[in-house]
């Protein structure tokens, strides 16, 4: 789908109805833009969301995390006894 658009004296370009519905672009979503060789690209841009946390949340993690080394250091089974170093042979004297 191709569609003329016009840029503002502030830089301002509106997307046709039909081009944002095909695109299922919303108010407020973001775009990049982009030169190519071609011209100039739109493309959506992706956002995640970031979690923060509250200090006691982080305690609360700390201490779950302490936890299962716990657990996970009773599972594992015990080191193996280290064999005894070979003795030196004393040297004979000719």
């Amino acid at each position: 789908m191709k569609a003329t658009v016009t840029i503002t004296s502030r830089g301002v370009v509106t997307l046709p109805a039909k081009l944002r519905q095909a695109l299922g672009l919303k108010a407020d979503d973001l775009l990049i833009a982009e030169t190519t060789p071609e011209g100039l690209l739109l493309r959506p841009a992706v956002t995640l969301p970031v979690e923060v946390y509250t200090p006691q949340r982080e305690r609360e993690f700390d201490e779950a995390e302490a936890e299962l080394a716990t657990v996970l250091a009773a599972r594992e089974p015990a080191p193996a006894a280290a064999a005894p170093a070979p003795r030196a042979r004393a040297r004979r004297r000719r």
